[in-house]
């Protein structure tokens, strides 16, 4: 059976390739003896018997919370190749794609709740505060987090994961439930999807996000608010209420 997968990779010295892109996104890690690699709880699929896995808690108890607030777990997985070389896979808890982000420490990327999956050693993860309109009305709540340093950043995404390349001057509006990671110096603001309020919410919209250029914001296909909106509408306590 033919297996889809890109080819291996190294790029910041962490060597990785992406199993079947697309609904089921698998990511392989190889690491060096002693290399490491953290990852988002109960991430881990399998790995050899080199690897160790431990919970750390990156940042401190303040970090841990601050995780908390933007949708993510507590503590992270850290993998170890304690004993020489292995191999790990990882996955996310959602079935969508892979998102590889390479951070050569000049730029810091935003991620939606939930987006975060793995990170090599260098890339600090740390939440970051929205001002009160944009956690109020964003969906993705007053915390949010941030990716930055040097090393490999792995996003993951609920459906397929699409880039918007918004060029100098130019602009985008972007429905909040489909973001998965944008540049934090490119600028965006909230607004009404309508000129109107009620347009906006009856539209099903409600708010979005205006993103001006340059800058690539990358987009996933599914809307997991919508999912669970159609998926809560055919549970059996909901139709025999209807």
């Amino acid at each position: 059976m033919a297996i889809a997968s890109s080819d291996l990779q190294t790029l910041e010295d962490l060597t990785y390739r992406v199993l079947y892109r697309g609904a089921f996104a698998l990511l392989e890690v190889h690491l060096r003896a002693g290399q490491t690699i953290k990852a988002q709880s109960d991430a881990m699929v399998s790995m050899q018997p080199t690897v160790d896995v431990e919970g750390k808690l990156e940042g401190g108890l303040l970090g841990g919370l601050g995780r908390m607030l933007s949708g993510e777990s507590f503590f992270f997985q850290t993998l170890r190749a304690a004993r020489g070389a292995g191999e790990a896979l990882l996955a996310p808890a959602q079935p969508g794609d892979l998102l590889p982000i390479h951070l050569d420490g000049s730029q810091s990327y935003i991620l939606q709740k939930d987006g975060f999956l793995a990170a090599s050693e260098g890339v600090q993860i740390s939440t970051t505060a929205q001002n009160l309109s944009r956690g109020l009305f964003s969906g993705e709540g007053f915390f949010v987090l941030k990716a930055s340093g040097r090393g490999m950043l792995f996003a993951e995404s609920y459906g397929a994961i699409h880039a918007l390349e918004v060029g100098v001057g130019e602009e985008m509006i972007v429905d909040n439930g489909h973001l998965v990671a944008w540049p934090q110096d490119m600028h965006y603001s909230l607004e009404k999807a309508s000129s109107g309020w009620i347009s906006s919410f009856t539209s099903g919209e409600g708010l979005v996000c205006r993103f001006r250029g340059p800058g690539t914001v990358y987009i996933q296909s599914r809307n997991p608010k919508a999912f669970g909106t159609w998926l809560s509408a055919l549970l059996p306590t909901n139709r025999r209420s209807n």
